[in-house]
């Protein structure tokens, strides 16, 4: 393995305020930092931008990548509270002040599952901040799913969504790095991982606490992303003017976009053969090629 794949990004601490709260997002930083920033790259729910480590780093001898931990994941340190949550504006939001922030011509933006969502948000607030948009897999319900999230019903029957149940169930806690190894793997949403990307997962994903170690994303946050489904995406796809292209799963998507979208001539939507929603990980070689031919 080269040196581009296995050297460590540098870290950066950008400072956040908004209506959400203040605090540092803690963004990775890949390839040549003397150039602007080609590819901003955002994770999905429960896991953080070091996950994507071996998925990005072998881009970094030809672009700049910047990979950002969103709020209540990672070493992102602005306030999580996830009382009162509707949907997913507060990392549309974080994701505008990332994106004002960098100097240079736009980037593409680029993520999986709730990051390739929240990437299409922040798109649709800052359109000329973006070059184009590489989704993968993002969580976009159908248009009627999406009006009923708008629903106050919502409120009550969240807590019966069996993604929130199972997420607020994870053990949030544990005495070792080879603890939380051993617990995870092979298992539920990390089967079939390469060892290496569940050791970059838990790199950031753990924290020292006085407990111990303790998940970055807590239990309750992360099942509040799942919860939280009052935002757009729709709305968001029909005010971008820049090209978007989506990759879904062939089993399991959380992608509800037809082949064929009607009415937005910019989108153009693919399914992943074989791919389940975790094909960033399971097939990272079609992930990292989607996103090369959109930066270069």
């Amino acid at each position: 393995m080269d040196a581009i794949r296995i050297s460590p990004p540098r870290r950066l601490r950008l400072p956040v305020a908004n209506r959400w709260g203040a605090g540092d997002m803690n963004v990775l930083d890949f390839g040549d930092a003397k150039r602007p920033v080609d590819l901003v790259f955002v994770h999905a729910n429960g896991f953080n931008a070091m996950t994507y480590r071996t998925l990005l780093a072998p881009l970094s001898g030809s672009l700049r990548i910047w990979a950002p931990d969103l709020r209540g994941h990672g070493l992102t340190t602005l306030p999580a509270d996830p009382a009162g949550r509707r949907g997913w504006h507060d990392h549309r939001d974080d994701l505008v002040a990332l994106l004002d922030a960098l100097e240079g011509p736009p980037p593409v933006l680029a993520g999986h599952s709730m990051g390739g969502t929240a990437a299409l948000l922040a798109a649709a607030e800052r359109p000329a901040r973006a070059a184009k948009l590489v989704l993968l897999d993002p969580v976009i319900w159908r248009r009627w799913t999406v009006m009923a999230f708008h629903l106050p019903l919502l409120d009550r029957i969240a807590s019966r969504i069996p993604l929130v149940k199972s997420a607020r169930r994870r053990r949030a806690v544990f005495d070792s790095r080879e603890q939380a190894m051993a617990a995870y793997a092979g298992r539920g949403a990390f089967r079939g991982w390469p060892e290496i990307m569940l050791a970059d997962y838990l790199a950031d994903g753990l924290v020292e606490t006085p407990r111990g170690l303790t998940l970055a994303c807590p239990p309750d946050w992360e099942a509040s992303n799942y919860a939280a489904q009052s935002h757009d995406p729709w709305r968001a796809l029909k005010r971008l003017d820049r090209p978007v292209r989506i990759l879904k799963a062939e089993a399991g998507s959380t992608c509800h976009v037809p082949d064929r979208p009607r009415g937005m001539p910019h989108v153009t939507v693919e399914t992943v053969e074989g791919g389940t929603h975790f094909f960033p990980m399971l097939k990272a070689d079609v992930a990292r090629d989607a996103l090369f031919d959109a930066a270069v």
